[in-house]
């Protein structure tokens, strides 16, 4: 008998002790490595402002693979927060509801601008969006891309060797650079326009895929290396966020697009093509047993740190206009969950 009580015991202990052993109360986040710099910098004072807390522990996945990492499931195996330098696409809402992940809360954190940048010394300052397009996209207008040099692209510029170092498909950099930098060139073209209407995913391939024969090297997530690759490859070209470039602005220059350099007021006033919204998404059902989800989003919209005058505009982030901030600093108070029809 006492055998038998034995295994029932540990049978039992089997089944409730791993829960309790894993059960996790600090925050968790993954995604953008363009929100990357300033999640960390929230994460750290959210951790010295409240030790009890703990200090959020912050992922640099990518946008698209955070999105696959967050939608995954509910429960402590499971990111509570994902960082994002775009907004969710429909497709990973449905993901995240196939896996029970109902609601999620939207916040605008800021504006950030996708910059093309290379070494000072580079003979080329100066592109516009049809040149990059032509330069990187895989089959420009439909044709397969056979430019070597810059001057191949465009006439007026040097023969100097089209190499592009870039995010990879898992960034939201790379899904932006497509929508903002690439495809409106792509779409002035007519026959390009025409299959947009005829075959949209088609319109979207030719208008956004990069070339895979070294003209475009994925970089991987880490933006510092590839400010290092710029540095150490003269004449290359390097994408990433407006903070990596304000960052190095003793060591790189930002490619000027249609005339227009990045620049604080530029990305704020959406001059800059290639300006762009940074969000924060957390996951509603793990805010009772995560506390310090509530204090990330509170201390990224508060006036002293995503405002004009905010710590994290040192770092590069560009504020949001006033009533964008008013809403995010809304969102942060009421954690209002996310219409999913409303994403595309």
């Amino acid at each position: 008998m006492m055998n038998k009580i034995s295994l029932s015991v540990a049978a039992l202990a089997i089944v409730v002790l791993p829960n309790a052993s894993n059960a996790r109360t600090n925050m968790r986040a993954v995604g953008s490595s363009t929100v990357y710099p300033f999640a960390r910098i929230v994460s750290e004072k959210i951790g010295r402002a409240n030790p009890k807390l703990g200090t959020p522990i912050i992922e640099s996945t990518g946008t698209g693979a955070g999105m696959k990492l967050f939608c995954a499931g509910v429960g402590e195996r499971f990111p509570d927060v994902e960082n994002a330098s775009r907004r969710m696409k429909a497709s990973e809402a449905k993901l995240c509801l196939s896996n029970g992940v109902t609601q999620v809360t939207e916040i605008q954190v800021g504006l950030d601008g996708i910059s093309f940048a290379t070494a000072k010394n580079t003979p080329l300052s100066a592109v516009t969006q049809r040149d990059i397009y032509l330069a990187i996209a895989k089959t420009p207008f439909g044709k397969v891309n056979t430019a070597k040099t810059w001057h191949d692209v465009n006439a007026k510029f040097p023969a100097l060797p089209i190499r592009v170092y870039g995010p990879p498909t898992t960034s939201g950099t790379r899904d932006a650079m497509g929508e903002l930098i690439m495809t409106p060139p792509c779409e002035a073209n007519a026959g390009m326009a025409a299959m947009k209407k005829s075959d949209e995913a088609k319109f979207k391939a030719i208008c956004t895929a990069v070339r895979s024969d070294g003209g475009y090297i994925e970089a991987g997530e880490n933006d510092n290396l590839i400010v290092q690759k710029l540095e150490a490859n003269p004449g290359t070209i390097g994408v990433f966020g407006y903070s990596y470039l304000e960052e190095n602005a003793g060591r790189l220059k930002g490619l000027t697009i249609n005339g227009i350099a990045p620049t604080y007021e530029s990305i704020a006033s959406f001059k800059y093509p290639g300006a762009r919204p940074l969000y924060i998404y957390l996951k509603n059902a793990h805010v009772n047993a995560i506390p310090a989800m509530r204090a990330y989003a509170a201390e990224f919209t508060k006036e002293s740190a995503f405002g004009p005058h905010g710590y994290l505009l040192a770092a590069g982030m560009i504020a949001s206009p006033n009533g964008i901030r008013a809403r995010s600093q809304n969102a942060a108070r009421s954690l209002s969950p996310l219409d999913f029809k409303s994403l595309k």
